[in-house]
Order: structure tokens, then C-alpha cells, then sequence
């Protein structure tokens, strides 16, 4: 059996926008998360969050730093009744070589390696285009563009849809 997927970046998608963030007490919720989570999950979507974290090769935080803050998030969804697959993230600074790193699709491609992923009914939800061109390199076309704050070139995104918040990706989600 196949998973439907939705892919989650973190930053700008889960939580509000701070640079190079690893540490708890900095960490906000988007209003809405939860609730779009828990109706992506009882439409039988299975969620995987998906995020680049250049901060730890830039050294401004270490992995394990990363994993608790991880944890901790996890912890929290799973209190709001939310279920989250897996996290897969991208340790690597920009100027890396590695394929994981957004826009390229390696941790779409770890994620399938790892569960039996549809991705012809998956999708992904992100904050910049580098989120929805890895998806698309992974072969994912449901794609949802949030305005959090990044410039968007709307006109010349490959985005399907362009919300404001990830809690209106429900009723796109809800529709198709």
C-alpha cells in the first residue's frame, strides 16, 4: 500500500520565520498549523516535514541542536493530536555539493526510499520557490506556495496554489 504524503517545510510553514532557529524558546507556531494537520491526517495524508538547516554547517548550531528542537516539535504536534510521519533535513550549507539540499530533491528521495510514497497524490507545502522546484524534481505536482514573509514572484512561480497560511491549504487540499 501507497502513502499519500503531505510535505511540510518547517520554517515559514510550522513556524514563524527566525533565522538559523534551534532553540526552543524561540520557537512560534503558525496559527492554524495543528488544525490543517489534523485535517491532513483524517483525510488519510501521512505528513513529513522536509527542511533545509544550513545553520548547522555554517556552525551557528550543532545537529544535536537541531534534534532537540526537533523533539521537542514533535512532541507538540503529537500533543495537538497530530501525527508526524518522519522529519528529514538538510544539514548542508548553500554553497554545498550534497543532493539533499532544496531545490534538489534528495530528501523527497530519502522519504520514498524510506516509505512507500504516492507521489502522484502527494504534496508539498512551502514557503519558498527552492520548496516547490525540489518537489517538482522529486515528481510531486501539488504544490502550495505560503506567504510568510519571503518575495514571491507570483507570476512566475511553478506553485500551484499561493495562500497566505498554511490553514488555507485545507480547503485546496479538501477540494481536489
Amino acid at each position: 500500500m501507497t502513502l499519500k504524503t503531505i510535505f511540510l517545510d518547517r520554517d515559514g510553514v510550522i513556524n514563524k520565520e527566525k533565522q538559523y532557529l534551534y532553540k526552543v524558546k524561540d520557537f512560534e507556531f503558525i496559527d492554524g498549523v495543528f488544525e490543517s494537520c489534523r485535517s491532513f491526517n483524517a483525510q488519510g495524508f501521512q505528513i513529513i516535514i522536509v527542511t533545509n538547516q544550513s545553520g548547522i554547517a555554517r556552525g551557528f548550531y550543532k545537529e544535536k541542536d537541531f534534534y532537540k528542537l526537533t523533539n521537542w516539535m514533535l512532541n507538540e504536534f503529537k500533543t495537538n493530536n497530530v501525527n508526524i510521519l518522519d522529519v528529514f533535513h538538510c544539514p548542508h550549507s548553500v554553497n554545498s555539493d550534497c543532493d539533499c539540499r532544496k531545490p534538489k530533491a534528495g530528501m523527497f528521495i530519502k522519504a520514498t526510499s524510506v516509505y512507500k510514497i504516492d507521489l502522484e497524490h502527494s504534496w508539498m507545502i512551502g514557503d519558498k520557490e527552492e520548496d516547490i522546484q525540489a518537489a517538482i524534481n522529486a515528481g510531486i505536482k501539488n504544490t502550495v506556495l505560503v506567504r510568510s514573509g519571503h518575495p514571491i514572484d507570483e507570476i512566475n512561480t511553478e506553485a500551484e496554489f499561493i495562500i497566505d497560511s498554511i490553514k488555507h491549504s485545507i480547503e485546496i487540499i479538501q477540494a481536489l
